[in-house]
């Protein structure tokens, strides 16, 4: 299915690394859930898990954000499709827990836009998924 989005290159750049992974990272879970849409999903295409709908997704980053002191997004590649509202974004993820232990993740995201937000999230991680 095809969604409908009017943002251009900028925006989806804008949208994927300024309003989502740098609140994520700042841990402003109400700024990083205005990202998606009401019934979007995320799916860790490595680990075999789905989060349905904004509540579930809501949770998941409460888990995420709970469990680890920081979160830094760092080293984007990113690759665009304007025209049918799509993003992918390759990154590193350096995540540092209560005890001073870090996990660096290389990950990939896939993104699908419908009314500029997230309706579709497809993530690829080179490690332990630590969105459960």
């Amino acid at each position: 299915m095809q969604y409908q989005s009017s943002l251009g290159r900028e925006g989806l750049v804008d949208l994927a690394l300024q309003q989502y992974f740098a609140n994520v990272d700042k841990k402003d879970l109400d700024a990083v859930l205005d990202c998606f849409h009401d019934n979007a999903m995320i799916t860790v295409q490595t680990a075999f898990t789905v989060h349905a709908g904004k509540e579930n997704i809501r949770r998941m980053f409460v888990d995420f954000m709970g469990a680890w002191e920081t979160i830094v997004h760092r080293d984007f590649t990113c690759t665009v499709d304007e025209t049918n509202g799509r993003i992918t974004a390759c990154f590193t993820a350096e995540l540092t827990d209560n005890d001073g232990n870090t996990t660096v993740l290389h990950n990939t995201n896939f993104w699908r836009i419908r009314e500029n937000k997230f309706q579709e999230v497809y993530i690829y991680m080179s490690g332990e998924n630590p969105l459960t």
